[in-house]
């Protein structure tokens, strides 16, 4: 299952769970539309292609909730 982390890593801004806009690599790095494609779509953590993190909504979000633990070190 996925972490669903709250923020983009780059510039800290809000992604909630139940929204898109979110992209992630395969070890869950997770940044805002608009700081990804200013990378590329290229992780700049691990290297790794950036995709859309899909959404967790209704009852699956309320059983399985997105993370509260932020990542931008900003």
């Amino acid at each position: 299952m996925l972490e669903m982390r709250p923020d983009c890593e780059r510039c800290g801004n809000d992604l909630p769970a139940d929204e898109g806009g979110a992209f992630i690599c395969s070890f869950e790095c997770t940044f805002c539309a608009s700081c990804a494609e200013a990378m590329d779509e290229v992780c700049p953590n691990c290297g790794g292609e950036l995709l859309d993190r899909p959404t967790r909504v209704g009852a699956t979000l309320v059983k399985f909730p997105a993370s509260t633990v932020r990542k931008f070190k900003g």
